[in-house]
């Protein structure tokens, strides 16, 4: 994705059966082609005429939308942030068969939640106990240590660093499950891609600050 204005909807990084059966074609076309287009759209429409903010990366339009001018600063807020967390969404499933943490990052989870069954069952927690619209997350802070988040709408833990993250509007599992968020976490679940953010905490790991002795 584009580090600023204009933005553009990336492509998913697989195709749109490979996720099932937890997971449906209708579903990602619906909630990649449709929902993400959309944030990507208005966020590119909100900053047409405010050049000031055409170059901000959309991390500090998600974290420093409340500074932009009052005509455009919700609908920054809303529209960054959606484009923000359905990017980071789609980037950490990945089709094939149920994976698991390795190196830093599972002794990290073993540290911080006591197993991965219990980081589970924080997340799903969190994602059952969100009302309404939002998003449960994993996230890190700059010394690696990892604590569940929930955050309403569009909004982001940042300046934790996010890692990974369950979305719980009704448009991510509501043609597979209808009302049913728990049985959609659990599919989520098997999907989640724990070998690619087994590299980035890895890498988050490596290139943090050094403190000095």
């Amino acid at each position: 994705m584009e580090t600023h204005y204009p933005f553009t909807l990336p492509p998913l990084p697989y195709g749109y059966d490979t996720l099932l059966p937890e997971i449906g074609e209708r579903t990602l076309h619906f909630h990649h082609d449709k929902h993400f287009q959309t944030y990507v759209d208005n966020l590119n429409k909100l900053l047409e005429k405010h050049p000031d903010a055409q170059d901000w990366p959309l991390e500090r339009l998600v974290q420093e939308w409340p500074s932009l001018p009052e005509d455009i600063r919700q609908g920054v807020r809303n529209n960054a942030g959606g484009v923000y967390n359905h990017d980071l969404y789609f980037k950490t499933m990945a089709p094939g068969p149920v994976s698991s943490p390795s190196g830093p990052l599972d002794d990290a989870i073993v540290r911080d939640f006591g197993s991965l069954e219990e980081l589970k069952s924080a997340l799903k927690t969190a994602a059952l106990g969100q009302f309404g619209s939002g998003w449960a997350w994993l996230a890190s802070n700059r010394d690696g240590g990892l604590s569940v988040v929930k955050t309403p709408n569009q909004d982001t833990p940042l300046p934790l660093i996010p890692l990974l993250l369950c979305d719980v509007w009704e448009h991510a599992y509501y043609l597979d499950y209808q009302n049913r968020r728990g049985d959609y976490f659990e599919s989520w679940w098997r999907k989640v891609d724990w070998p690619g953010l087994s590299k980035t905490y890895a890498a988050l790991l490596e290139n943090r600050p050094r403190r000095a002795e």
